[in-house]
């Protein structure tokens, strides 16, 4: 193993060899069972004698931090536990400080251990993908692209793989775009931030559902916009209460996030009049009206944009997987070529091996039947949370209406939304995860109530999840 060692300006050349050496090991960058550079290679690469760097082995290996295996070389010791398992290093007091905002910014729990019983949102069961196709379409595409793998491709992303999703959102959603304004981005969040980096200047104003979906409004926040909290009632986001300095409105009109509702059509109308009148764009965030239970979906609002002003956003993250980090932008022809250099200087482009298997993926036809298989996986779901808070909780929650996605908003009927976060806190001793409505407010009151994932949660724990919860209400 190649170590670097610095003897520029030092005169114990030993003893540097032997400190340096020494704190590698302790801090961990050496751990135990690596072989150390042979003394004579050590020592030519330096520049010193090899009896320099002898010295400093012996000394290393007399107090225990090194073993010499005779004919072998010289290791790390197993003994010995590194500094930073022993006890904590100073704080770095630097005086670099990073802009404030960034201390108002949390990472999201879906990082979290998952509970037992976990009705987090915004996951997908992971045990249902179909992991060997996905192997198996990986591996050949990693025989097909072995000879250019080192090449860097076009930010746009891969060809096959936006044809796909164009002929995808056309049949299942009325989207009609051409491979050439689809861009695949990594994950719907990168999107957002494309889209911002592109059309927003720094104080403009962003006008967003309240509650709403938190790390785009962190996202917004930490490139310098100005966050406007606009209400949401059972038909979407209440255009009348938008403001006219709003440059741009970001939006979930199929399945709004968090509470569930479905945007009505003279609602998307309405929004879209608005924005042509004040010259606003509007972000689409479709992120998981792929699942529908009950009624035929409402089109898009960018089946209804009839001057441009409709970005959509789609992610794999939930009908896939979020680790995947795959998702897509569909920009008017105005913007394409600017949202192309933008993902061009983030990352350049997205992965290209993921990239050609989703295009296989979608291609073959095994997209489509997931979709379904989930569908029916999710509906059963659904079902089984509405029906157990309607009847287990009807003192405490009113489910609010939802036909999409792969969660449920409830409204607390008397419970503060303190009081709804000690029951959760309760809910958490007994290994159940479930999040507060609460903490998606923008501007506006917190309202009072409980967000229930059940992508993530097997079908046959939801009885006892949802069980277990209900008795924190009574305590």
């Amino acid at each position: 193993m190649d170590v670097h060692i610095s003897l520029i300006g030092r005169k114990n050349l030993s003893g540097e060899i032997y400190r340096q050496l020494r704190y590698a090991i302790t801090e961990g960058r050496l751990r135990p069972g690596d072989c150390l550079p042979a003394s004579r290679d050590l020592a030519r690469s330096l520049q010193v004698s090899r009896t320099t760097v002898t010295v400093a082995y012996d000394r290393l290996a007399g107090e225990g931090f090194v073993i010499t295996r005779v004919g072998a070389g010289t290791y790390v010791s197993g003994q010995i536990a590194p500094e930073s398992q022993i006890a904590p290093r100073a704080k770095n007091n630097s005086s670099l400080r990073p802009r404030a905002v960034w201390d108002s910014i949390h990472v999201s729990n879906a990082f979290a251990k998952p509970a037992q019983f976990d009705f987090r949102t915004g996951l997908p069961d992971a045990s249902l993908f179909p992991h060997e196709t996905w192997r198996r379409l990986l591996n050949r595409e990693l025989r097909r692209e072995a000879m250019s793998m080192g090449v860097y491709a076009h930010s746009a992303g891969h060809r096959l793989l936006r044809e796909a999703i164009a002929r995808h959102i056309a049949i299942s959603r009325g989207v009609q775009a051409s491979l050439d304004d689809v861009t695949i981005t990594s994950g719907a969040q990168q999107a957002i931030d494309i889209i911002a980096r592109v059309l927003l200047e720094p104080p403009d104003e962003i006008a967003m559902e309240d509650p709403g979906y938190t790390t785009p409004r962190l996202l917004f926040k930490s490139l310098g916009a100005r966050v406007r909290g606009v209400p949401v009632d059972e038909q979407g986001i209440v255009v009348d209460a938008l403001p006219r300095s709003a440059s741009l409105v970001y939006v979930t009109p199929s399945h709004q996030y968090p509470l569930g509702v479905t945007m009505s059509l003279p609602r998307r109308l309405a929004l879209l009049d608005w924005a042509a009148r004040n010259n606003a764009a509007i972000v689409e965030d479709d992120y998981d009206s792929e699942f529908r239970f009950e009624e035929r979906p409402i089109e898009p609002l960018k089946t209804l944009d009839t001057t441009g002003r409709v970005i959509y956003v789609g992610s794999f993250s939930k009908t896939l997987l979020p680790t995947l980090r795959l998702g897509f932008i569909v920009t008017p022809s105005s913007c394409t070529p600017a949202v192309h250099r933008a993902k061009y200087v983030t990352d350049w482009h997205t992965s290209m091996l993921a990239q050609a298997a989703l295009a296989l993926f979608m291609n073959d036809g095994s997209f489509a039947r997931h979709i379904r298989k989930m569908n029916r996986v999710y509906r059963e779901r659904h079902e089984l949370v509405k029906n157990a808070i309607t009847q287990g909780y009807a003192g405490h929650l009113e489910v609010i209406p939802s036909v999409a996605g792969l969660h449920m908003a409830a409204a607390a009927r008397f419970a503060s939304s303190d009081e709804i976060d000690r029951i959760l806190h309760r809910a958490a001793e007994r290994s159940v995860a479930v999040q507060s409505l609460s903490r998606f407010a923008v501007d506006a009151t917190k309202r009072s109530g409980l967000l229930v994932g059940y992508g993530a949660i097997a079908t046959a724990n939801i009885q006892e999840g949802l069980r277990r919860l209900r008795e924190c209400f009574d305590e």
